[in-house]
């Protein structure tokens, strides 16, 4: 018998009935259903609100078995008929306690509900939905409850797809890492027809496995499964490329990166398809012929982008401008032309990024010129607030250096404030160590928001760590949120308008460089970098595992990729001819197979023997790799990129080095290091002192144990280690900028 809804009677228990279940009194509830079930057998609703009214006292068994009993004696059809209408029973009942946010109650009805209908692929969403958040969710459920196998059968017509969207949201943020969270996804995403809004689910879960969880690998996985669904997306290829090179799988992102060049449309994206083959090139094995020529289109299309410089960018094209010119100082040391490429590009970028900002009204395109309304000039007695924006304030070279600086600052005359350029803290020791340090700290990876802290803090000085590495970086100084903004030490200069200064010193940038530079070059006394020292640990690295005689002479270079170039490489392989039993470790980010094959042929185009080259893998902590550099006699650096934070190490370490000084500042880093430890054994001005000073300190022990000595020495003396006193001479070039900007302003 179905249930009568024209029951006076029965109307009146069931609104009674429900006034008890509102107020939670379960028991009156379950004693007016009995009631009513006693005179009306045949009225099925009855049977499914008290088998509800059981379920909340926990009473399982006897709720199953009410609703059970509700459905004895009928036909087929009739028992789905009333299944249908206890599910829809407790569906109203769930929807209300989501209304309510009774997450434990909601769990329990839909628990039921699946036992009823476990084919139910929308209660089997909610029912992830409302595990989440009580940490019942392991990811095993996707299989347990047969979502996956639902899916997979595409025969489902009543997915709801809003919701299907936001559980492929919350699983993909919740187990990123389970086994069966990409198959979810690959299985899902044959249920959508929004690209759009599955890329804008897929992409920032991507982007934050990346770069904040560094799973590069997974990133590319799920990249992958949405390259799957939509295979002609270009901004999913931009990113998939960039995550393969990030986990070192550099086949697979040249290859992604050239079906991207294929699938730009327009000047930009052709430019930052062009970037994105360069950078992978690089990363696998240096300046090689292929990268040398796609370098050069890209210098061609930039040059044709600021020939045509009335061109509109988004703000997305804006951010990679930036940095679409980066490996120019790895390939060429010619600063006279790739300065003003980089100044033009960069002045490209702060233009459309201020237009685009005053045609949505976000904000002022010069945030100085709010700030200038509502400051004061000058105050003597009030600390100079000093902002450092960095992307690295944690294990990195940047890191391990900029440290000395935060250490010896004077609190009383500077207050310090750190923006971390991450989305969130990662908690590792150096970072917390920072976090320590400054005063006050702030996280985004939005440039907007980060502009707006830094003009509600009221900086005087913005110091950026990152230049053109990071296009937040790069977004944020070109919004000028302080009144002086000056680069230091994380790359060369970024050329952006808004930037006031470039600190360097005597060295590191020739007498003629300001002809080339946008910002004016700030030169400290001696260095623009020191540092008290160097963590060492235990060596792993012994000569005789390595197959190396005790009496042999061994080379050493340690750089990415991104620095061999094949000319310098040349010229390493010379030495080694020269120098009778000699051997040339390297050691380096890079596809293995790719840098000893870069070896391999110039080696043998040399007339040496390969067996003398030895590849040694990356170090599991910065310590031990310091450590391990005490198996070389001689460092040989790279060109036209030396070393930085690598030559430090070496001279730290005592180890004589050679290396090539040329015009720009990234080919002359080693030289400033070296004239500040004094020593100039080494530094060479040409190719053939480069090769003369490797093959004299490889044959001579008697000068290496003499530049070892001195080296060793200079810690006590040079100002290469005298990290206290550089923090004074920055400190001194802070207040003279200050005093400038209040004297000219």
């Amino acid at each position: 018998m179905n249930i009568d809804t024209s029951s006076e009677q029965s109307n009146a228990w069931h609104q009674q009935a429900h006034q008890y279940l509102l107020k939670g009194h379960y028991s009156q509830a379950v004693s007016i259903y009995k009631e009513a079930i006693e005179a009306e057998l045949d009225v099925k609703s009855h049977y499914w609100y008290l088998g509800l009214m059981l379920l909340f006292q926990e009473q399982l068994e006897e709720a199953h078995t009410t609703w059970l009993l509700g459905m004895v004696e009928g036909d087929p059809e009739q028992v789905d008929q009333w299944t249908t209408e206890l599910i829809e029973v407790l569906e109203t009942e769930a929807q209300r306690r989501e209304s309510l946010e009774e997450t434990s109650l909601v769990w329990l009805i839909r628990e039921q509900i699946r036992e009823i209908n476990p084919t139910d692929l929308n209660n089997l969403f909610r029912l992830i939905h409302g595990a989440i958040p009580q940490q019942r969710f392991t990811g095993d459920e996707l299989t347990e409850w047969g979502v996956m196998e639902l899916l997979q059968d595409k025969s489902q017509v009543d997915v709801d797809s809003n919701l299907l969207l936001e559980t492929l949201r919350l699983v993909l943020e919740y187990i990123p890492f389970h086994s069966a969270t990409l198959e979810f996804v690959e299985a899902a995403l044959g249920y959508c027809e929004n690209s759009c809004s599955v890329l804008s689910i897929v992409l920032p879960i991507a982007l934050n496995l990346a770069y904040t969880q560094h799973r590069s690998d997974v990133a590319a996985q799920l990249a992958e499964v949405y390259f799957n669904f939509d295979p002609k997306n270009s901004e999913n290829l931009r990113h998939l490329a960039a995550f393969y090179e990030k986990s070192y799988q550099y086949q697979k992102s040249i290859e992604t990166a050239k079906r991207c060049y294929t699938l730009a449309e327009d000047l930009p994206d052709k430019i930052f398809a062009s970037h994105l083959i360069i950078q992978g090139l690089m990363s696998a094995g240096g300046a090689s012929s292929e990268a040398l020529s796609v370098f050069h289109n890209q210098k061609y299309l930039l040059l044709s982008l600021i020939k045509d410089s009335s061109q509109h960018l988004s703000f997305l094209q804006i951010s990679r401008l930036f940095n679409s010119y980066y490996f120019a100082p790895y390939f060429l040391d010619e600063p006279r032309e790739n300065r003003p490429i980089q100044n033009q590009l960069a002045q490209l970028g702060q233009t459309n990024f201020e237009q685009n900002l005053t045609a949505q009204g976000q904000a002022s395109p010069n945030l100085l010129q709010r700030r200038a309304l509502n400051l004061p000039k000058s105050n003597p007695i009030k600390p100079l607030r000093i902002g450092y924006l960095c992307s690295c304030f944690k294990e990195h070279s940047v890191g391990w250096l900029a440290r000395w600086l935060l250490h010896y600052h004077d609190r009383n005359r500077f207050y310090l404030i750190g923006y971390f350029t991450n989305k969130d803290r990662q908690e590792s020791p150096l970072e917390e160590w920072y976090i320590r340090h400054f005063a006050e700290a702030h996280y985004t990876i939005s440039s907007l928001k980060m502009a707006a802290q830094i003009l509600k803090d009221e900086i005087d000085i913005l110091i950026d760590l990152d230049s053109i590495t990071l296009d937040i970086s790069c977004e944020i100084m070109a919004q000028k949120p302080a009144p002086v903004q000056a680069t230091w030490l994380g790359w060369d200069a970024s050329g952006i308008p808004a930037i006031d200064y470039f600190i360097a010193d005597p060295y590191v940038l020739p007498e003629s460089a300001q002809d080339y530079y946008s910002e004016k070059i700030w030169r400290l006394p001696e260095t623009y970098i020191a540092v008290d020292g160097f963590e060492v640990g235990v060596p792993t690295l012994r000569r005789d595992h390595l197959g190396i005689p005790s009496d042999a002479v061994v080379y050493f270079s340690g750089q990415c990729g991104f620095k061999r170039h094949p000319d310098t490489a040349r010229l390493q392989m010379q030495i080694l001819k020269e120098v009778p039993n000699s051997y040339f470790l390297v050691k380096g980010l890079a596809d293995p197979d790719a840098i000893k094959s870069f070896f391999t042929q110039l080696a043998e185009e040399e007339g040496v023997d390969p067996k003398r080259i030895i590849f040694l893998p990356r170090d599991n902590f910065e310590a031990i790799h310091r450590a391990n550099l005490g198996i070389a006699d001689v460092v040989l650096d790279t060109y036209p990129y030396n070393g930085a934070t690598t030559t430090l190490e070496t001279l730290w370490m005592g180890i004589p080095l050679v290396t090539r000084v040329g015009e720009q500042f990234a080919a002359r880093n080693s030289y400033t290091m070296m004239m500040n430890v004094g020593v100039t054994e080494g530094i060479a001005w040409s190719d053939e002192e480069y090769v003369e000073w490797g093959i004299r300190l490889g044959k001579d022990a008697a000068l290496r144990q003499d530049i070892s000595w001195r080296l060793r020495r200079s810690r006590e003396t040079a100002p290469l280690w005298n990290a206290e006193k550089f923090t004074r001479e920055m400190e001194k070039a802070y207040q003279q900028m200050w005093d400038n900007y209040l004297k000219n302003d």
